[in-house]
């Protein structure tokens, strides 16, 4: 059987493209026209990368959004001014560190509003274009599957804080009901939905560092409910899910465990689950699908990231293998999709690996699925 390969969604961005995001950004004078032609031809050569890597399964790279969480601003109402920044709690740890990151342009720089009205849609024109461009570039290309990353109401919940509505179950559900018709709307494209949902990890130490574990997952979990709540018309076997402890290189000596967030990663309305595996602080976690392969319902595929997202290093396709099979030996190759730790592009304009380097990344990717296929 041949052992399929995706990855988590965003891809380095031209300077063309993340010019035209940062005059739209910051309200300056361009030209719509030249800025959508940009974009339209940025998706196509994007998704023809992808299919020169041997990637399977595409994603349009992102290339229109200036955030994987914090586009929703410029496409819903309720959205104004900016919010204080809050640095991971590892990184606090190490303030020589943080400050260095901060000295080499390490932080990226983009608004952050607060949620101050009624969230609503402001219409799915935008994402019409999006779904135009990525379809067109995936008939043009050769690309039989692709899939389009979407907001999460957690994860935006977590970036796009509340300062409106009374509570933060209130502020959930509101988002919940504003996000739906875009999750539909990508589903009725014919494209697979992706969530981001580092909610379920991340702000474990980057917004709720005073709750202990136990307590921070009875949160996760109340996002899941406000996600699945959202997903009710989207059929499950066109849902995928990606949890991640924020896509930087850093000691991540706070993340959460994957064992305590297991069960809530499987509980949401998804066939397939993204999740890390490559990076030093999550490598060792595969143990944890082993020991409660029982947990893991038959319909769930698992996507682990068998290349890391932070660094430069080009893996060796034996080495990506060795990775896959594990996983393989636990829930046989039909339940197995090869992936990436997070995305390459998280931020227009940043990104730790270079942008050819995260291509051979994609390209190891696909060498080392076929090994391990073979």
């Amino acid at each position: 059987m041949t052992i399929k390969t995706t990855h988590v969604g965003s891809l380095p961005r031209t300077q063309d493209v993340v010019d035209f995001i940062f005059a739209r950004e910051n309200g300056e004078t361009y030209d719509a026209a030249a800025l959508d032609a940009c974009m339209t031809d940025a998706v196509s050569e994007t998704v023809r990368k992808q299919v020169e890597a041997g990637v399977d399964v595409v994603s349009d790279g992102e290339t229109s959004k200036i955030s994987y969480a914090t586009y929703v601003k410029d496409r819903y109402t309720g959205f104004s001014g900016d919010s204080p920044r809050n640095a991971p709690a590892d990184l606090k740890m190490f303030p020589g560190f943080l400050q260095r990151l901060a000295n080499d342009g390490g932080t990226p720089q983009y608004a952050r509003p607060m949620c101050t009205g009624d969230v609503r849609s402001k219409g799915q024109g935008e994402l019409e274009k999006d779904i135009a461009n990525f379809k067109a570039a995936m008939e043009q290309h050769g690309a039989e599957r692709g899939f389009m990353n979407a907001a999460s109401p957690g994860v935006i919940s977590l970036f796009l804080q509340n300062d409106f509505y009374p509570t933060r179950e209130a502020y959930l559900a509101a988002l919940a009901d504003a996000m739906k018709e875009e999750y539909e709307t990508i589903v009725a494209a014919g494209l697979d939905l992706q969530l981001d949902c580092p909610d379920l990890a991340l702000s474990r130490h980057m917004l709720f560092t005073d709750l202990s574990d136990d307590e921070f997952v009875k949160i996760a979990n109340m996002h899941v409910e406000a996600l699945n709540h959202a997903l009710q018309n989207v059929p499950q076997d066109r849902v995928r899910v990606h949890i991640c402890w924020g896509n930087y290189e850093g000691p991540h000596c706070c993340d959460i465990a994957m064992n305590k967030v297991f069960s809530t990663l499987m509980a949401t309305k998804s066939r397939y689950v993204l999740f890390e595996t490559s990076n030093p602080r999550h490598a060792h976690e595969w143990t944890v699908f082993r020991d409660r392969r029982a947990e893991i319902p038959d319909d769930k595929i698992l996507v682990p990231g068998v290349v890391d997202t932070t660094t430069n290093f080009v893996e060796h396709p034996e080495l990506v293998a060795q990775r896959i099979e594990r996983f393989v030996g636990i829930v046989g190759a039909d339940q197995v999709i090869a992936g990436s730790d997070c995305g390459f592009g998280t931020f227009a304009g940043f990104g730790a690996v270079d942008p050819q380097i995260a291509y051979a990344k994609l390209s190891a990717l696909s060498d080392g699925a076929k090994l391990a296929s073979a």
